[in-house]
């Protein structure tokens, strides 16, 4: 089940948690494969293989996405922090970062999917065009295709 993080979210930072009955280090496989980034997306806009980088991605790793939001758009991130098993998060050029943090519980991991947008100059722009008011729903939805994804394939990535 996803929760919201505990504490406010801020309009720029976003925030899920979902509890998988999986080794953070299979989770954590996953989300370091770029290959697997469309197959996770609960937001629709990650398209197909990301062909262009790294086949797994490590500190300062670039790497490009094929993307559809109205166009359809090429987009290149960057890994901006990377703690292995426990960490990754990259941005693009508009600064705001995509984070998934994993902490052990038990037999399972919390994942905590974050949006954080607060470093971008600019970023009113998320909140006058709707743009943060679909990223709890896209959240939810990403980390219940992680869940299905590393329970399902338990090999893979």
């Amino acid at each position: 089940m996803t929760r919201r993080t505990p504490g406010p979210d801020s309009a720029y930072l976003i925030s899920r948690e979902r509890l998988i009955d999986a080794p953070a280090a299979r989770i954590f496989e996953v989300l370091a494969t770029p290959a697997l980034h469309s197959v996770i997306d609960g937001s629709g806009t990650v398209r197909g293989e990301q062909p262009n980088g790294p086949s797994r991605l490590s500190p300062g790793a670039k790497f490009g996405m094929d993307m559809k939001l109205g166009s359809r758009y090429r987009i290149l991130n960057h890994v901006v922090e990377f703690e292995e098993g426990r960490r990754i998060a990259w941005r693009h050029f508009s600064a705001h970062v995509w984070r998934y943090t994993l902490e052990p519980r038990g037999d399972g991991t919390l994942v905590r999917e974050e949006w954080d947008g607060r470093a971008v100059p600019w970023r009113f722009v998320f909140r006058l065009t709707g743009f943060t008011r679909r990223h709890p729903a896209s959240i939810e939805a990403t980390l219940a295709k992680l869940e299905d994804y590393v329970l399902r394939e338990p090999d893979a990535a």
